[in-house]
């Protein structure tokens, strides 16, 4: 029924057709709607997943204008959105501008909100809604401003603002002569001599990264992003000690990642993982699998080095649940940007930091896991595990066996 109840407000004139043709199927196949391979069912979720898209873009683009009634100043708005989401997204608005009286007019129907109560109307026309007020100037100028040349990517900047949106964007009529001038800005910026940053915003920016922390909001939009960010985290006490995070690297397409426990003294100074020892034996087992390092993303559960002194050396310890806990956040971040087929966890606490659960790795290990993003996970030991193990037979029987691990993870790719 909740598929149902967005299908139904999809312009497509069939949907109808599909829905009752799912409701007969259902009779005798209760689990229909589990199979989302099953045409129907793909279907039905994709022209879902359309009008929620509708429903995200009518809250991003719905342009307010100023009028003036008896009552005083009111805003209206004139937006087509691509499916009928209007009764859907209106709450977003009641809530949003709760203070304003407002009315969104469409071609399917229209909202009203005096401040107490939500009501709609009929269908409306272009010409029923103002054209501009006295506050679009000023919009369209802060837009201006703001319109980076050396960033702009229009296919990406299309797809998030597509084309159709662009007649009820006041900022919209800019975007052409913007785009046609970025080349030649972009040039000037380049060359223009440098600026001394404001020595006192310097030293307050530098002390709240110092002593601020990451929010979950935060999303970063490429691997160097995430690379900067993770050096400013405050999620957890491990910063305090360590030298510095240490995020992944490898390729930002990898078929397969390769997740690890944290960060060791060496990678800790060198800002890299697996440079070390741990690091060199994976080298020669995955060379041994027929598996290209240089191919692989590989990352840590944990970006800060956990330890423990000792005299001038600085012992490992072991991160609990609530470090990793923390974070994985960082994880799934680089998991979101790299969208690897394959994720190799190395441990318990990889395991921990990949499937946010806790698992018995000898049970586990070598067995294929679907995640929730449709790729795909396996459990295996970790390299530092095979250098601790004193006896020499049972060393190399357990090499053998990881490499059999890593082998196993090549066929999944």
């Amino acid at each position: 029924m909740d598929i149902a109840q967005e299908v139904i407000l999809h312009r497509s004139e069939d949907r109808f057709d599909l829905m009752y043709r799912l409701l007969w199927r259902l009779k005798g196949e209760p689990d229909l709607m589990k199979v989302v391979s099953e045409g129907d069912v793909a279907d039905a979720l994709e022209r879902a997943k359309n009008v929620g898209r509708a429903s995200h873009k009518m809250k991003a683009f719905v342009r307010f204008r100023a009028v003036e009634d008896d009552a005083g100043q009111a805003f209206v708005a004139w937006f087509e959105p691509a499916h009928r989401v209007l009764e859907k997204t209106s709450g977003f608005f009641q809530r949003r501008f709760t203070t304003m009286r407002w009315s969104i007019l469409t071609p399917d129907g229209s909202c009203f909100w005096d401040g107490k109560d939500l009501a709609f109307g009929p269908p409306a026309r272009a010409e029923d809604a103002p054209q501009d007020d006295e506050v679009e100037e000023f919009w369209k100028t802060y837009y201006a401003s703001t319109f980076n040349p050396a960033r702009l990517k229009t296919q990406t900047m299309q797809g998030e603002m597509p084309k159709r949106y662009w007649k009820n964007l006041p900022e919209a009529s800019l975007i052409p002569e913007l785009v046609a001038a970025s080349h030649a800005r972009t040039e000037e910026m380049v060359a223009a001599q440098h600026t001394e940053p404001n020595a006192r915003l310097a030293k307050a920016i530098a002390r709240s990264v110092r002593d601020g922390s990451w929010e979950e909001g935060f999303v970063a939009g490429d691997l160097d992003e995430l690379r900067h960010g993770v050096q400013a985290c405050r999620r957890c006490p491990l910063y305090c000690d360590a030298t510095q995070g240490v995020c992944g690297e490898g390729p930002k397409t990898a078929k397969l990642m390769i997740v690890g426990e944290q960060p060791g003294d060496q990678e800790d100074l060198a800002g890299r993982p697996f440079v070390g020892p741990a690091g060199q034996v994976l080298d020669q087992a995955l060379a041994e699998a027929g598996i290209d390092r240089s191919v692989v993303y590989v990352t840590n559960a944990v970006k800060h080095f956990k330890h423990e002194p000792r005299g001038k050396r600085r012992l490992h310890k072991t991160p609990n649940q609530s470090e990793v806990s923390a974070c994985r956040w960082w994880l799934d971040q680089e998991r979101r940007l790299v969208r690897p087929k394959v994720t190799l966890a190395m441990g318990g606490t990889a395991a921990l930091g990949v499937l946010n659960r806790k698992v018995a790795v000898t049970q586990e290990r070598g067995q294929a896991i679907a995640l929730s993003d449709r790729s795909m996970a396996m459990i295996t030991v970790h390299p530092s595990y095979l250098l601790r193990i004193p006896d020499e037979e049972v060393r190399v029987r357990e090499r053998a066996a990881f490499v059999r691990d890593l082998k196993a993870v090549r066929d999944l790719l």
